[in-house]
């Protein structure tokens, strides 16, 4: 049931903050329309993002089935490749996203003057469909890795991350349409603190898959066992399993990746970002 629980949440944080930040494009899209007077245009941003949303889940589920069909040492390989893969995208788009919060609003509207002023209809279209696809394609990515570590249990991943994508729906509908304030510095601070955290887990994880194919050395296997104490298949532990990627008997090489990889991810999303240079830089754009 623990693990359950926290695949879930894993699931649900996936979705909600890349739900937000798509909300959050297509917000600032829709609003500038609007404010322009070319609400007839909206029609043609729409589609963009229904197209996008579509390709993600077909890109991801064609994924999932040819993942699930693989037996074996393929299946490892495969496995730990698609975690480690989730980890480098989301680790990317998050500092990506993390310094162009400044001008995105500004490189938004731009890409909208240039849209509505050419004669294609399908510019805005395409627009929107770039700057979601990009959402998209790192969501089913990440939730494919988790889904993978999940061992069984990836189901609660997809609900979870269902429900956050609704969440972030419903909050996105109130920041436009009813004038919700919300602190989206401080949200996007934890809910990305919260995945390097959880990416950390998925890094273990590829680590590990890699290590029991022969593809990497364990180094010492294991460097301590405590499952008498806190076992990594059942209660808490399971649940920080599912979390964080606990294990009660780690290899040394895959203790040394997720440690490295959680001090120093954090400490670099978490310190100020140069906004003075991000500014500086809108307003010469």
């Amino acid at each position: 049931m623990e693990s359950i629980f926290a695949w879930g949440l894993g699931g649900l944080l996936t979705g909600l903050r890349e739900g937000v930040e798509a909300a959050l494009i297509v917000g600032i899209i829709a609003s500038y329309l609007v404010k322009i007077g070319r609400a007839d245009r909206l029609g043609s941003l729409w589609f963009g993002v229904i197209t996008a949303i579509l390709a993600s889940a077909a890109v991801g589920g064609i994924a999932f089935v040819a993942l699930g069909s693989l037996q074996g040492t393929a299946e490892q390989i495969i496995a730990g490749t698609t975690s480690l893969l989730a980890v480098v995208i989301l680790t990317y788009m998050l500092f990506w996203m993390r310094k162009q919060a400044v001008t995105l609003g500004a490189d938004l509207r731009s890409g909208v003057d240039r849209a509505v002023a050419s004669t294609s209809v399908l510019g805005l279209s395409l627009l929107a469909f770039t700057a979601v696809i990009r959402e998209g394609f790192e969501t089913s990515l990440f939730l494919l890795g988790q889904t993978t570590a999940a061992a069984g249990e990836g189901l609660p991943v997809i609900l979870g991350a269902v429900v956050g994508l609704l969440i972030a729906a419903g909050i996105g509908v109130l920041i436009f349409r009813a004038g919700l304030r919300l602190n989206l510095s401080s949200f996007f601070n934890l809910t990305g603190a919260a995945l390097v955290v959880i990416a950390s887990g998925l890094l273990s994880y590829g680590v590990h898959e890699f290590i029991e194919v022969g593809l990497l050395p364990g180094l010492v296997t294991p460097i301590y066992d405590i499952s008498a104490v806190l076992p990594h298949k059942e209660g808490i532990g399971q649940f920080l399993r599912a979390i964080v990627g606990y294990s009660s008997t780690p290899e040394l090489t895959t203790l040394l990746a997720q440690g490295a990889y959680l001090i120093f991810g954090l400490f670099l999303y978490v310190r100020p970002v140069r906004r003075a240079a991000a500014a500086r830089t809108a307003a010469s754009a």
